[in-house]
């Protein structure tokens, strides 16, 4: 189902988020390339003082490569929530209106990204249009009855990743891409420090972003490449030269002629 959301959900009109929150970032060194003069490399300490971390909490649109984040000292829901519904505000008001659908029709589309689903959140008796689908991880935090009603009301539809299932979450991989870019040959001495670098980046990327796209040329050179393998023996071993059968001598050949005779 998140597979389909990614691939076909903004093309059913639908703009499609995903959410997730990253860290603890400690004020450590962070290894990675720094600029220092010729000859004298700069030398991180060999200790560091304990003194706080900072989270970062990821809003990504996949379709634009747009990120929204924010960055916090502690992730309660008391501070998850108002932040998410005040940028799901921002986002609503942005998008097209809704196309009005007779009430069968409505629940219907609603139905399509509940199949499969182990607990799918309960639908109200009157439904608002569907407007976007939020893919998350599945924390007790974002099953909220409050939190999840409020996204319904609002026409966004939850779609939980499985357990041992994060990396359906993309918002995991442009997390990375700005961890990079923020920390990397850093020192932060306190967390204000990590949640203004992190910031900046994010303006920067959002100056000029790329788009995700699932599966992509990646998944397609891959799916290449196992097609270019030949199994052994029916397990999961393989090999990417075909194994040449044995050829049949003339005594083999004459063996198996007898045997078809008597």
């Amino acid at each position: 189902m998140i597979e389909l959301a990614y691939r076909c959900g903004e093309s059913f009109g639908l703009s499609v988020w995903t959410e997730d929150e990253a860290g603890p970032f400690q004020t450590v060194p962070y290894g990675g390339e720094s600029w220092a003069p010729e000859g004298q490399p700069y030398c991180y300490p060999h200790e560091y003082i304990r003194n706080g971390t900072a989270k970062i909490l990821t809003l990504f649109h996949p379709a634009s490569g747009e990120v929204r984040i924010k960055g916090v000292t502690s992730c309660t829901n008391a501070v998850l929530h108002p932040w998410l519904k005040q940028e799901w505000s921002e986002i609503l008001a942005k998008l097209p209106p809704a196309v009005a659908l007779d009430p069968e029709t409505n629940r219907a589309v609603w139905e399509l990204w509940r199949i499969g689903l182990d607990n799918p959140p309960p639908l109200p008796h009157d439904l608002p249009p569907l407007r976007a689908l939020l893919v998350w991880d599945n924390l007790m935090g974002h099953k909220t009855l409050s939190m999840v009603e409020w996204l319904i009301q609002h026409g966004i539809m939850p779609l939980y990743t499985p357990l041992g299932g994060s990396w359906l979450n993309m918002a995991e991989s442009i997390q990375r891409i700005l961890k990079r870019r923020a920390l990397n040959g850093q020192h932060p001495e306190n967390p204000d420090e990590i949640i203004t670098w992190f910031e900046q980046v994010a303006r920067a990327w959002n100056r000029n972003p790329t788009p995700f796209e699932w599966g992509g040329r990646r998944a397609a050179r891959r799916a290449r490449s196992r097609q270019r393998r030949h199994a052994l023996g029916g397990s999961g071993a393989c090999t990417r030269r075909p194994i040449q059968r044995p050829k049949c001598t003339t005594i083999d050949k004459w063996h198996y002629s007898c045997q078809v005779t008597h």
